[in-house]
C-alpha cells in the first residue's frame, strides 16, 4: 500500500494527483447527512460525486459524446458512494487505488478499469485524461520484491484506451510515484482496434503522440514518439528548463496544450503552503514563463488546465483565499461557500506563438474572468459545459 506522507504535508493535500495524500479522512468529519446531491445555483447546477468519501485526480471528460459531463477519478479505500455500472464494479471492501472510474453527474459509473493482479499490478496513481477523448494515462504500481503485499514498490507508467480498455506501456519500470503524467495524441487518430497494439501507431491510431512526465529530480521530461519507435524515442527524452527560484520545490502536473506545443503545470514549495504555476514551450531551449498574480486575482493560480473553444484557447485555473489549504473540504451544494470564501475558478484567454523569440512565444488576451465562485480543480470539457474537482469531496458543476 501507498506509504503516506508526513501529517504536515498531508494536511495540504491538494494537487490533482494524489502527491500530497493525507491518510483517509474520518467519514464522519466530512459528514454529508446535510448535503443534497446537487443543488440549482446561480453559478450552475452542481452535482456531488461519490458523496461523502474522499478522492483524488479529478480530471474532467474529454469525450462530449461517449462521457458527457463526466469525472475521471482515483478511489481511496474501503466503500465507494456511487451506481455502479455492471457487477464487475465493487462499492465495498475496496482496496486503496485498485480502480479508475468516470462517473456522470447522476454519480453513475461509466467507464472504470481494474487493476490486474494476475499481472502483478498494486495500484494506479496520477490517472489523467489525454487530450484525444479516447485515450486516459496512469501510472501503475508493482512490487518490486514480488510481494502480495504491495510494499516495496515502483511505478511504470502506461495509457488505456477507452474504447476496449487496452493498455500500452511508455515505461513499465523505474518511474517516481509522483510523475503525474499526462499524453497528447493528434486529435485526428482513429485507433483501428484490429492493428497490432504493442506499436504506437497500432495503438494510437497515429505515431503523432507526445509524453510529459515528472522525474525524481523535479524535471519535466519530454518525449516525443513521433519516430514510431518507443525504445529510441525514451533515449532520446528531453528535460525541460526548471523555472528559476525553486530549488527544493516540487513541480507536479504538466499538462499538455491542445495544439502538442507547450505545457502548464505546477510548482509547489517544501512547505507546502505556497505555489506557483507556469506556461511554458515544449523545448529544451524554452524558458518557463510564471502565470503572474494580477490585481484581479485572489492569489496564485492552482491546478492550471488548457480549455480550447473553436479557435479560442485559455488557460483555467483555481483560485484560494490567502493563508487557505491548497485544498477544498467544503460541501460546494451549500449556498454558504457559493461567494468565493472557499475560492473560485477563473480562466483567461491566451496566444501562443510556437517557436517565437521568448518575448513573442504567447502573449495574455484580455482580462481573467470568474467561471464559479468555488474552486474546481479538474478542468473545464472541451463543449465549456462542465468543470470538476475533487479532493475532500467531489463535484461535478453544469454550467449556465
Amino acid at each position: 500500500m501507498k506509504k503516506f506522507l508526513l501529517t504536515a504535508i498531508s494536511a495540504l493535500m491538494g494537487l490533482t494527483a494524489c502527491v500530497y495524500e493525507p491518510e483517509q479522512f474520518d467519514e464522519s468529519e466530512y459528514s454529508s447527512e446535510n448535503s443534497a446531491s446537487s443543488a440549482k445555483t446561480d453559478m450552475g447546477t452542481i452535482f456531488a460525486v461519490n458523496e461523502g468519501k474522499q478522492i483524488c485526480n479529478a480530471s474532467v471528460s474529454q469525450d462530449t459524446v461517449n462521457y458527457p459531463g463526466s469525472m475521471l477519478w482515483l478511489n481511496f479505500g474501503g466503500k465507494l458512494n456511487v451506481t455502479p455500472s455492471d457487477s464487475g464494479f465493487t462499492t465495498s471492501r475496496v482496496i486503496q487505488h485498485d480502480r479508475l472510474t468516470v462517473t456522470d453527474s447522476s454519480n453513475t459509473v461509466r467507464w472504470y478499469i481494474m487493476r490486474d493482479t494476475t499481472a502483478g499490478e498494486c495500484q494506479f496513481q496520477d490517472p489523467e485524461w489525454s487530450t484525444h477523448p479516447n485515450f486516459i494515462v496512469a501510472l501503475r504500481a508493482y512490487d518490486i520484491d514480488g510481494r502480495k503485499a504491495c510494499e516495496n514498490l515502483d511505478y511504470g507508467i502506461f495509457a488505456v484506451r477507452m474504447q476496449d480498455k487496452k493498455k500500452f506501456w511508455f515505461y513499465e519500470k523505474k518511474i517516481g510515484e509522483f510523475a503525474t503524467p499526462h499524453v497528447w495524441v493528434s486529435p485526428e487518430a482513429v485507433p483501428d482496434t484490429s492493428a497490432k497494439d504493442s506499436t504506437i501507431e497500432g495503438f494510437f491510431g497515429t505515431k503523432d503522440v507526445r509524453l510529459v512526465y515528472v522525474n525524481e529530480k523535479n524535471e519535466i521530461v519530454f518525449v516525443d514518439l513521433a519516430s514510431g519507435d518507443l525504445k529510441k524515442a525514451v533515449a532520446n527524452a528531453k528535460k525541460l528548463k526548471k523555472p528559476s527560484g525553486i530549488d527544493g520545490w516540487m513541480v507536479d502536473s504538466p499538462l499538455i496544450s491542445p495544439d502538442g506545443n507547450y505545457v502548464v503545470y505546477n510548482a509547489v514549495n517544501p512547505s507546502m503552503n505556497g505555489w506557483n504555476s507556469y506556461v511554458q514551450q515544449l523545448s529544451e531551449n524554452a524558458a518557463p514563463v510564471k502565470i503572474e498574480v494580477g490585481e484581479d486575482m485572489m492569489g496564485s493560480p492552482a491546478q492550471p488546465h488548457w480549455f480550447k473553444y473553436g479557435e479560442r484557447l485559455f488557460v483555467v485555473w483555481a483560485e484560494f483565499p490567502t493563508g487557505s489549504q491548497f485544498v477544498n473540504k467544503n460541501d460546494l451544494t451549500a449556498a454558504s461557500v457559493q461567494n468565493g470564501s472557499a475560492g473560485r475558478t477563473v480562466m483567461r484567454e491566451i496566444s501562443l506563438n510556437v517557436d517565437a523569440p521568448a518575448d513573442l512565444a504567447f502573449d495574455w488576451v484580455g482580462q481573467v474572468r470568474e467561471l464559479a465562485p468555488v474552486p474546481m480543480i479538474g478542468g473545464r470539457s472541451p463543449d465549456g459545459k462542465f468543470l470538476a474537482t475533487g479532493t475532500n469531496n467531489a463535484y461535478i458543476l453544469q454550467l449556465p
